[in-house]
């Protein structure tokens, strides 16, 4: 695929019909069909995975370490029971309009890896499945993170480095990706072979619930092509200013917790 030199698409719908006119490629409900099909083999592939059951019982086995190491102080909030889930396609085809279009500084040429389409995007998109930890406090975000890297170690199961992702807009989480190969129909329905990855997100259960009350804030921004002249931090009569900043004093919050524990600790005898 080449560089395109086409009017900027600044919607979901401009996208959709730019991607058919400069790629070639039209986005069908054939592609909706084939991409739901794989997702869900993937899905069956990886819950019955040596990797996924091994790592149930090790999340139990996490949770009492932290008990015992943290002087009676909880990992979780409830038994860990982490839910595989799916992607919708509507949020794919968002996502590669953000990787293709909003966040690609090489417009009009592609991103630096090339344009994600129905070809690659099982390898592209990182979180075709996912996951989601809820930890108690901020500490355990780290804590986790650092057992999900040793037992990848021990035990031969390729990752991606973590990552600790702190956003302009209040999103605080960390990002943990396995990397496996999927056996998969291709494009004309034989059989290949592709390296895909399973995100595990984990984030304090603060910060999920202030996400989920602020999801449409972050949703709308995120799809802006051109972003407004002044920035939300200068706008307080905006949406995005009491929003973005209640997730960054959540998350100074949750840091005064930790260390007030650690006080706490430091003067018992």
């Amino acid at each position: 695929m080449t560089d395109t030199c086409s009017k900027k698409p600044c919607t979901l719908e401009e996208y959709k019909e730019w991607f058919k006119t400069e790629l070639g490629i039209e986005l069908s409900a054939s592609d909706q069909k084939r991409y739901e099909t794989i997702q869900i083999r993937i899905k069956h592939d990886f819950e019955n995975s040596a990797c996924w059951r091994e790592l149930n019982k090790e999340f139990q086995n996490y949770r009492d370490e932290y008990y015992s190491t943290h002087n009676g102080f909880h990992l979780f909030i409830s038994e860990p029971a982490p839910k595989l889930l799916l992607k919708s396609y509507d949020s794919l085809v968002e996502k590669t309009f953000r990787k293709n279009i909003i966040e690609n500084n090489d417009w009009p040429g592609p991103p630096p890896s090339g344009w994600i389409s129905p070809t690659n995007w099982f390898s592209r998109i990182n979180d075709i499945i996912r996951t989601l930890l809820e930890v108690k406090y901020l500490d355990g975000v780290q804590f986790l993170i650092d057992k999900l890297c040793d037992y990848c170690e021990r035990n031969g199961v390729q990752h991606l480095p973590p990552s600790l992702e702190a956003k302009e807009t209040g999103y605080y989480a960390a990002h943990f990706y396995v990397l496996r190969e999927f056996e998969i129909p291709g494009i004309k329905w034989d059989t290949e072979k592709t390296a895909g990855t399973v995100e595990i997100q984990v984030t304090t259960q603060l910060q999920e619930i202030i996400r989920g009350l602020l999801h449409r804030y972050y949703d709308k921004r995120r799809k802006l092509v051109e972003k407004e002249p002044l920035k939300w931090q200068w706008d307080y009569r905006c949406e995005e200013f009491a929003a973005n900043y209640l997730g960054h004093i959540l998350h100074y919050v949750e840091g005064m917790i930790m260390e007030i524990r650690e006080k706490q600790l430091e003067k018992k005898p």
